[in-house]
């Protein structure tokens, strides 16, 4: 299994966080993974990215053209990265506030209305745990039990308090993606 990720959106949506959780899980997993972000001024509201890969092998390298799935949470995101997804891979996209649906018929298109969702479980921070929740269900590459594990290991025990709510989130987005075929 190889799992080639670009998370991509505005600085302060969550990307890095996301993709942390991601590479953390994975590693605590006993699988091998890589995290490399990328951003400058984009922390302050520009668009930022971070590739993950994650894999039963070692990774050679995190810097990657194409990629086996892509997370776009903007629609600059989304314009940027569709075409960088390999034929026969999977864009999930955060639908609530994407207007310019994913054109591409030879990859798998995920929407989901992650921020739609989150303010549902009453705090749009969710945003986040929402997709990683829908990039588990379609990739398989860790579990949600293994997400709460890194958490409960990288969140400061004052914010234990949010691991219900991450996990509340998580499984919002597998049933979503799941109802996609």
């Amino acid at each position: 299994m190889l799992q080639e990720v670009m998370f991509s959106g505005f600085g302060g949506q969550g990307v890095l966080t996301i993709a942390k959780n991601l590479s953390y899980t994975a590693m605590l997993e006993g699988k091998q993974t890589c995290w490399m972000p990328t951003y400058g001024p984009e922390m302050r509201g520009g668009t930022c990215g971070c590739t993950v890969s994650v894999s039963n092998n070692p990774v050679s390298s995190p810097i990657l053209e194409r990629y086996s799935t892509v997370v776009a949470l903007n629609q600059p995101s989304l314009d940027k990265y569709e075409p960088k997804v390999n034929p026969g891979g999977i864009l999930i996209w955060e639908s609530t506030n994407i207007h310019n649906a994913p054109t591409r018929t030879d990859i798998k298109t995920v929407a989901i209305p992650a921020y739609e969702e989150a303010d549902k479980l009453g705090n749009p921070l969710m945003m986040g745990m929402i997709l990683l929740g829908a990039f588990i269900q379609k990739t398989e590459s860790i579990s949600i039990e293994g997400v709460l594990t890194a958490l409960k290991k990288t969140l400061p025990e004052r914010r234990h308090h949010l691991i219900p709510l991450n996990e509340k989130a998580l499984k919002r987005g597998f049933e979503l993606a799941e109802a996609i075929k």
